[in-house]
Parts: C-alpha cells; sequence; structure tokens
C-alpha cells in the first residue's frame, strides 16, 4: 500500500493512499486538536465543535440540508474527538469524492454556529455524557485516565463535564478555531479509488486559501506514580467492571511501543489469550476481557478490562494479577506464545486496512501525532521483528506490581478490600 504526500504553501499536509480495487473512497480532514488542549472554562469544546460543524454553513444553511445532501449520494458521514485530535470524514463511491471534500471544506471555512443550534445540540451533549455515565462498560476507560492522568486535561473525559457544555456560545466556538484550526495543523487524506490529479486540484481549490497561524500549545502529561492507585465510582448495577494496568510509553518509543502491544496480545489479545482463558473459558468470571496498549504521543499505558458479577469481581481481579506477575517473572512465555500473538496483530491489522476509513484514520494519525509516516508493510516488519527477549525486556521494565493501577464502576464502598489486592 503506497501513498503521496503533498504540503501546500499555506502548510496543509495532504496524503493520498489510493487503492483500485474498491468503488469507494474516503475523504478525511483531521486537525491537532482535542481535549488535551482545553482548560477549566471550556472543557468539552472540542467535541462540541465537531457536533457543530454539521449543523450548517453559509453555503448549506441547516444540518437538514447537509444531511440530505449526503444521504442523497449514499455516503457515510461523521467526526470523532480524541485527546490529541478531532476528525471529520466522509466515505462515499468514488465519484463523489469532490462533493464530500466540498462539504467538509464547508465545515471547516464557513460554519455558522447558530444560537438557536448551539443550544440544542447542548441538551444533546448532555445526554451523550449521560450514556457515557450509564454505560460502565464504555465509561470504566474515562475513570481509568482519569486516575492515571488526574484532574487535568489528559484526565478529563472528551465530552467534558455538563457545567461547561451547558454554557457554550458562539464566540467559545470560534475563539477556539482560531487558536486551533490552522491550515499547518491540518491533514486531508483521500483513501480509496480516486483520480489522483482531479482530486489533488479539487484539494487545493478547497483548501488552498485556509489561513495558517500559531496555534496553542498543548498541557503536559502527569505520568509520575510511586505506588499503586485506585478509583472506585460507586454505582449500582448487576455487572461492576474495572479497568487494571500499568503506565507505559508514548507514540515515540518505537522500541518499546511494539513489544508492549506485544505482550497485550498474549494476555488478553483474543479467544486463545492468557486472560481470556483464565477468566472466561476456565472459571466463567466474565463475558468480555480484553487487554489493550495505548499510547498518546508522550505516554501510554496497558491495562486490562473485565464485567463480571460484582460477587466475584475480586476474583476476577486476582486472576489478571496472578497472569501480570506470570509474565513479569517470565517463567511461562516462550517463543510459541509470542509467535502466535504477532501473528494475530498482523492477521487483525491486515483485516481492518481492508476498510478505506480505517486506512484513512492510519495514516492521518501518523502524520498528526507522529509526523511521520509508516506503510502498511513497514508497521507488519515492525511487529515481525518484536522477540522473546523483547517480550521479557518490556514485561520486566513495565510489569511492576507496585505501580498498578485500578479503576472499578459498582455497588462497593470498601475501597480497602481493593487496595489489599494490590499490596
Amino acid at each position: 500500500m503506497k501513498f503521496e504526500k503533498i504540503t501546500l504553501p499555506n502548510g496543509l499536509r495532504i496524503i493520498l493512499v489510493p487503492n483500485g480495487g474498491v468503488e469507494s473512497a474516503t475523504t478525511l480532514v483531521m486537525v491537532g486538536a482535542g481535549s488535551r488542549y482545553e482548560n477549566e472554562k471550556n472543557s468539552g469544546v472540542s467535541h462540541f465543535l465537531e457536533h457543530m460543524a454539521f449543523k450548517g454553513t453559509k453555503s448549506r444553511p441547516t444540518a437538514r440540508e447537509i444531511s440530505t445532501l449526503i444521504d442523497g449520494i449514499g455516503a457515510e458521514s461523521n467526526a470523532f474527538t480524541g485527546k490529541e485530535m478531532t476528525g471529520y470524514y466522509i466515505k462515499s463511491a468514488s465519484e463523489h469524492v469532490p462533493l464530500a471534500l466540498d462539504i467538509l471544506s464547508n465545515m471547516l471555512t464557513e460554519s455558522l454556529f447558530k444560537s438557536e443550534e448551539i443550544e440544542r445540540e447542548k441538551g444533546v451533549i448532555v445526554e451523550e455524557i449521560n450514556l457515557y455515565n450509564d454505560t460502565p462498560m464504555r465509561n470504566i476507560g474515562n475513570v481509568y485516565e482519569r486516575l492515571l492522568y488526574g484532574d487535568t486535561p489528559m484526565g478529563w473525559d472528551v465530552a467534558g463535564k455538563k457545567e461547561t457544555v451547558t454554557k457554550f456560545n458562539r464566540s467559545d466556538f470560534i475563539d477556539y478555531m482560531s487558536s486551533l484550526y490552522s491550515a499547518d495543523n491540518m491533514v486531508v487524506v483521500v483513501a480509496g479509488n480516486f483520480d489522483k490529479e482531479k482530486i489533488l486540484k479539487e484539494i487545493k481549490k478547497r483548501f488552498l486559501e485556509l489561513k495558517k497561524f500559531k496555534t496553542i500549545k498543548p498541557t503536559v502529561a502527569v505520568d509520575k506514580q510511586e505506588k499503586p492507585l485506585i478509583s472506585l465510582v460507586k454505582k449500582t448495577t448487576d455487572q461492576a467492571h474495572f479497568a487494571l494496568g500499568v503506565r507505559t510509553v508514548g507514540l515515540s518509543n518505537e522500541e518499546d511501543r511494539y513489544p508492549l502491544s506485544i505482550l497485550a496480545s498474549i494476555l488478553g489479545g483474543g479467544m486463545s489469550s492468557r486472560l481470556f482463558y483464565e477468566v472466561r473459558e476456565r472459571r466463567g468470571l466474565s463475558y468480555y476481557v480484553r487487554t489493550n496498549a495505548d499510547e498518546y504521543t508522550d505516554v501510554g499505558y496497558m491495562a486490562t478490562f473485565v464485567g463480571a458479577d460484582p460477587k466475584r469481581l475480586e476474583e476476577a481481579i486476582k486472576v489478571v494479577l496472578d497472569e501480570y506477575r506470570k509474565i513479569s517473572d517470565h517463567k511461562e512465555i516462550d517463543s510459541e506464545e509470542v509467535k502466535k500473538a504477532k501473528e494475530y496483530s498482523k492477521g487483525h491489522f491486515v483485516l481492518s486496512l481492508e476498510d478505506s476509513q480505517t486506512v484513512a484514520v492510519l495514516y492521518a494519525m501518523q502524520e498528526m501525532l507522529e509526523k511521520k509516516i509508516d506503510n502498511a508493510e513497514e508497521i507488519i516488519k515492525k511487529i515481525e521483528k518484536v522477540t522473546l527477549d523483547d517480550i521479557r525486556r518490556v514485561s520486566k521494565k513495565y510489569l511492576d506490581m507496585k505501580n498498578l493501577s485500578l479503576a472499578v464502576i459498582g455497588n462497593f464502598e470498601d475501597k480497602q478490600k481493593f487496595e489489599k489486592l494490590l499490596k
């Protein structure tokens, strides 16, 4: 899979990833803006702004007009906000990529931010926050990151806080865009089947006039820990949830990052992984169990997520801890297990590339967050290079039982019993 990168005079980066084997393409605009750039007064503005992009522009004044146009070509459109980036995309038949570019460029340069639309959307976002809070399986990740990074932008929920979201007005969005939506802080990606010369001309036509300016800097992540940390969110549910893990590395540390991803696969990456077998198959403690290795630009973590009967939650935590200890002691892991985990990771990665949306996001995120791009083949080679010694090295380095972090959502009041588990 080859790509071509072009940088316009205003600093806007264009990445074209052709694939003649499909009849569609994903058009994506990614901006280096996210909740990490927020403060106590505008927490949630990145996410709210993403919603407002679909609520009307000068060329298409209403949300209905935009959605009707997108539906009229049978396309899919959406957006997403993270802590370090925001993306807007349209996936369409190849012939409609010029229209997709027109719609997306309008959103970024002509959004109206009507007061009545803002007021309506406040209710939508408050309900989205309620949805996350009422869905522990989704919210446990937010609770875990709050535990790691504290009361800072890195620890806050991307959706924001109700008390800030309900106070936003038009000037808040304009001010935020003027601090981060600079041409050189954006990447436009087209992945799929398209006419290169035609699409490049269309992109220049719509994005060349975007202004370049100095953008604000993100907050520095708090990444220090000297003892086990525990966060307990009391909630009455039939199923309790926990996230248990350790701090690791950011995206720039490739020496450890790839071995850590394989280690996560060994622990909880598939139906034959250690924790899936021990927690679900052998003991019947949980329906879902997974281990992820997640990275931001400068910090990261590896954590296991489990949902279980509240009466058996402690047992599930003990099982995870036991597997962590086995890995950190290098007692059972061998080269065959590493080989299987590598094949699992490569296979899932290759399957994901069949979707042009995934491809577009992959290339955009590399360019935006890592300032460099590896082709899919290069990423696969880096996975293949991981050795048993690498796994042993990172497990010894990061699986420190003294610096575990445990987040729990459930109907519990006694925090001490969880503290005893981590000793």
